[in-house]
């Protein structure tokens, strides 16, 4: 793997005319589409909007891209869905997240779908597939982030065994705002270590979906769920009571892995703005880049960057031939994180007062990747499970 700001895909002919094919109508028509509703990183999101973005996408073939041929995708392999996902975020488009599905499309139902009964997949999963409908998935709550077994929503059985009632409180559930239906995970009432996973349709009575709080990022795309006596049926039981976390935390440790090439992108496209402005920008008669400490600066980014990403694809490889990289995908999810706030730090460094400027999209970009210390997984929690895997196999 070499080091390109434009990454060559020629060695696998399939990928490389889906990225030519992504890359034109993420700056062609796309970008229009922004341009024509004045669309701004910190720009309310609503269906009207996204809806469009949705079914164009599927019309080019990108909705739902990853997905087998059965559900309508192509079967990509990770390494190939981390490759587009990397494009999408390089691009600098702000509706990008709805290319390929994560605004609360098929991405961001990930593995789930594997789970799910044929009534299921015909009610809930298949129009989210086909852009009909959009679900975000509830797991977070104000106490209980990295530690989920702290949480307090509970699922009550109804004595008649035909269904749940389910009260608590979930916050950060991103893609809430444009959500028909949120994938909801609760402990059994009675237990302290028994967890489902509900569908809850969120026109539900019992159900409320408020705003959520406003991430440093500046997005509009969180919701609270506040859920009070809610009733859910038995049939919206995904797989078997007791099976929540092992449905929820699944999904975040492949989340953890994948969730790395997006913000090798923002990085990526960090790295494109900053190199135009020391070369663009004039300092004592000269450009900025002849400064030597600016070259030096731009050297580590990229090194940085490159080695950040060689890693998350190793072990997305590995990850495509049924290993599970567990102690990798820490390792990609600490280096890539740590990696990128330094180099957006670096960024607005070589701005100057133009990367401190809101409005300035390094200055919006640093905000962006500064989360990913934090979003799934902080970077202290990566690294005591990078420990506890190390000192397991050291034992």
């Amino acid at each position: 793997m070499l080091f390109s700001l434009r990454p060559d895909y020629s060695h696998d002919p399939f990928l490389d005319d889906l990225v030519q094919q992504l890359r034109a109508y993420l700056d062609g028509e796309l970008a229009e589409y922004e341009r024509a509703h004045t669309v701004t990183p910190e720009s309310p999101i609503s269906r009207a909007l996204l809806e469009p973005v949705w079914r164009r996408s599927r019309e080019l073939g990108f909705y739902g891209i990853h997905l087998p041929p059965e559900l309508g995708g192509r079967g990509l392999t990770y390494t190939q869905l981390a490759a587009l996902k990397e494009e999408v975020a390089a691009a600098g488009r702000v509706l990008g997240h709805s290319v390929l599905g994560e605004m609360g499309g098929p991405l961001r139902v990930g593995d789930i779908l594997a789970g799910a009964t044929p009534h299921q997949l015909e009610r809930w999963f298949l129009p989210v597939v086909r852009g009909e409908r959009a679900c975000c998935f509830s797991l977070t709550e104000a106490d209980a982030g990295s530690d989920v077994r702290s949480m307090r929503t509970t699922a009550v059985r109804e004595p008649d065994g035909q269904g749940y009632r389910l009260t608590g409180h979930k916050v950060f559930s991103s893609a809430g705002p444009v959500a028909d239906f949120a994938i909801v995970i609760a402990r059994m009432d009675g237990t302290e270590k028994t967890y489902s996973a509900f569908l809850v349709d969120l026109d539900s009575p019992g159900c409320q979906v408020l705003d959520g709080a406003t991430p440093m990022s500046g997005e509009h795309i969180e919701s609270d769920i506040v859920l009070t006596d809610c009733r859910v049926p038995a049939a919206n039981l995904l797989g078997a009571e007791g099976d929540g976390l092992l449905l929820g935390l699944g999904r975040v440790n492949v989340n953890r892995l994948l969730h790395c090439p997006s913000v090798l992108g923002l990085t990526r496209r960090a790295l494109e703005l900053t190199l135009d402005r020391a070369r663009t920008r004039t300092v004592a008669g000269a450009p900025l880049a002849d400064l030597q400490s600016i070259q030096h600066k731009l050297a580590d980014m990229a090194t940085s960057y490159y080695a950040a990403r060689a890693m998350t694809y190793a072990a997305l490889a590995a990850l495509d031939t049924g290993t599970v990289p567990r102690l990798e995908a820490f390792m990609c999810k600490l280096n890539v994180a740590e990696s990128a706030f330094r180099i957006l730090d670096e960024a607005v460094q070589i701005h100057g007062k133009e990367g401190l400027t809101q409005g300035n999209e390094v200055e919006f970009l640093f905000r962006k990747v500064r989360m990913f210390r934090v979003l799934t997984g902080t970077s202290e929690i990566q690294k005591n499970g990078i420990a506890k895997l190390l000192l397991r196999q050291a034992g």
